[in-house]
């Protein structure tokens, strides 16, 4: 599925735990997708259920820490909470929301896991969906061979 051909919202809102920091995202894939890299497990303790937005508009942005977590991207959160906010590559304009963040769970479905390479034994997820390897992945977002 190319991804104009991804099912979107045009808006969807929501906010961090304690309300600091709320957001407007614009074209939101419903579909998304889990992520198994060491980065995103080690951050939040299990695999990141994310997906990505055309764009997004934050209120009560002095309340949000950005760290450099690789040479290319960097990730997003509440500094009073530490709900996790985003993804985004440092360059080329991919911004990846925490579906947890969205204020409407019920317009999300799993459609692609990553990193399934990486993934540990000791959880899987059920369904018949996409599933790439962290080649594939970065591949996929013209970063590898």
């Amino acid at each position: 599925m190319t991804q104009q051909e991804k099912p979107k919202v045009a808006k969807m809102t929501g906010k961090c735990l304690c309300g600091a920091v709320k957001f407007t995202a614009s074209e939101v894939t419903t579909g998304h997708g889990a992520c198994h890299c060491s980065t995103c497990r080690k951050w939040g303790g299990g695999p990141a259920l994310a997906t990505d937005v055309g764009s997004i508009q934050f209120e009560g942005q002095d309340n949000i820490s950005v760290y450099g977590s690789s040479d290319w991207a960097e990730r997003g959160f509440c500094k009073t909470c530490g709900t996790h906010l985003f993804y985004r590559l440092k360059e080329g304009g991919m911004n990846v929301v925490w579906v947890g963040a969205f204020d409407q769970q019920e317009a999300f479905t799993l459609a692609a896991e990553i990193y399934i390479d990486r993934k540990p034994k000791s959880y899987d997820f059920a369904g018949d969906h996409p599933r790439l390897t962290e080649a594939e992945f970065l591949k996929s977002i013209g970063m590898g061979e």
